[in-house]
């Protein structure tokens, strides 16, 4: 089910008020403008906070000095801290103002995520917490305008390409529901802050909000009631056809559609495929159902945008449906839902349009 988040940008006033966070969307509570700090800390993470996690030995193998165990204040990053209930303010030398925070986004995103040392779960685990942190500072500060939306379409690249790269991890290393909150939130931020004026990252994210919520109506009213420019753009045009084709089960022309998505947008789109492929499956299971027909598999993984024929007929017997000489028998009695979807890593549909750009230099494009 959708979040609750995805209304929260209709559902909230708009961020000019002059609230404190109420919720860790970044929704906004009654307060005072002198009671929000302006942040002094031009490191990634504040010398008190390392020096107090070496002392604790709590720092990251991400954040030692090559082969010690010290804290490399160019590589320690500032750790996410739980709010608690009458904890007092950080003070100004806590908080990072947004170009360090900024900065350190970049520095995670160009830096860290690449490392192919640790295992990619674990690399996610670290970058996702220090995110994490960079949203706590952000709302703590009160950032709106053009320095919040930066942050928050970097943050949301990255969540949309870390929920596809580890679609296939277990629950105890990655989880996909929590994984999906937070991304909502962002998405409620970010589109609150868009409301302030004009940004050129708005056509694309506002594109991945709905393929991320692919055939909800709530997201795609929240669309169509988008500024005229906005849903005129190609991406965000593109996104609209996708998600038409999606409701009326027109499965050739969704899949033709979504080969055509770029990288980004294809990660949006990915926890739907096992679904949609599904859905295909019971519509031609209902109309191709005969005793003597044949439908061939490499055209039948064609048109669903499968990897190739052997993945299609795994997926034909995980529903039910019988394969025969490289043909699967089409017949609605047999078909069964299965309760475990497969949404597993596409090459055709996601994997090859990374081309050689490193994810950094993808998100920075498609942002403002």
């Amino acid at each position: 089910p959708v979040s609750a988040h995805l209304g929260c940008s209709s559902a909230h006033p708009p961020p000019r008020s002059s609230h404190p966070q109420c919720c860790s969307c970044g929704c906004l509570a009654m307060g005072g403008e002198d009671e929000f700090p302006v942040g002094t800390c031009h490191r990634m993470c504040p010398p008190a906070e390392l020096a107090q996690r070496e002392r604790q030995d709590r720092l990251h193998q991400l954040e030692l000095r090559e082969g010690t165990q010290q804290g490399d204040p160019a590589r320690a990053v500032k750790e996410y801290s739980r709010p608690a209930a009458g904890k007092e303010l950080p003070h100004p030398q806590e908080l990072r103002p947004a170009p360090v925070l900024l900065a350190t986004v970049r520095y995670l995103l160009g830096q860290v995520v690449p490392q192919a040392d640790l295992p990619p779960a674990e690399v996610h685990a670290f970058v996702s917490d220090r995110l994490r942190a960079v949203r706590q500072d952000a709302t703590l500060q009160r950032l709106r305008g053009a320095p919040c939306v930066a942050l928050l379409e970097r943050l949301l690249g990255y969540m949309l390409h870390a929920g596809y790269w580890l679609c296939r991890e277990p629950p105890a290393r990655f989880d996909p529901h929590l994984h999906c909150t937070q991304l909502q939130e962002c998405f409620s931020w970010l589109r609150r802050c868009y409301r302030d004026g004009c940004h050129d990252g708005e056509p694309a994210f506002q594109a991945f909000f709905l393929l991320y919520n692919l055939g909800f109506p709530e997201a795609l009213r929240q669309v169509l009631q988008l500024p005229s420019p906005v849903r005129a753009s190609s991406k965000l045009r593109m996104a609209l056809a996708v998600n038409w084709a999606y409701l009326e089960h027109d499965w050739a022309r969704f899949f033709r559609l979504v080969q055509a998505l770029p990288y980004l947008s294809s990660c949006a789109l990915h926890r739907h495929l096992g679904l949609a492929r599904r859905l295909a499956l019971l519509t031609f299971s209902h109309g191709f159902s005969a005793r003597n027909c044949r439908c061939p598999l490499a055209w039948l993984a064609q048109l669903l945008a499968v990897d190739s024929p052997e993945e299609m007929a795994e997926l034909c017997r995980h529903h039910g449906l019988t394969v025969l000489d490289g043909a699967v028998v089409f017949q609605k009695a047999a078909f069964r839902n299965p309760e475990v979807l497969d949404n597993g890593r596409s090459l055709l549909l996601v994997d090859s349009k990374r081309g050689e750009a490193t994810l950094l230099e993808i998100i920075e494009d498609a942002c403002s």
